[in-house]
């Protein structure tokens, strides 16, 4: 069992759901959220070790959620993900310190990769 813990957000609740119940099997420990607001309160409270937002969703979106992670906690990992991937959200992520960057839908092999890839880092 892995004391990693990853913090979801995407505004499509199965999206979230599906995330954490695969990551869930290899043993992190995983908590969704539907948006931006509680899960930036949530980390005034715990640490988390990654953060995968969704860029677009209503209110908050992924670039506020990456500029609040990086700015109050630095060593937390941002990896983005995102219906609308288009060259400048990848950029403006890129500029913001993203982490890593999928275009949805994502597949489960590569963000799974990036996970251990950033956890070893």
């Amino acid at each position: 069992m892995s004391n990693h813990r990853i913090m979801v957000i995407d505004d499509e609740n199965i999206v979230g759901k599906m995330v954490k119940a695969v990551l869930e099997q290899d043993g992190y420990r995983v908590e969704a959220f539907v948006s931006a607001t509680p899960a930036l309160a949530r980390l005034k409270e715990e640490k988390f070790d990654i953060v995968i937002t969704d860029l677009k969703m209503k209110g908050k979106d992924g670039m506020e959620v990456l500029r609040t992670v990086k700015g109050e906690s630095p060593d937390t990992k941002v990896i983005m993900i995102t219906a609308f991937a288009n060259m400048d959200s990848a950029l403006e992520a890129m500029r913001g310190k993203v982490d890593d960057f999928f275009p949805k839908p994502v597949k489960m092999k590569d963000l799974k990769a990036s996970i251990g890839r950033l956890l070893k880092g």
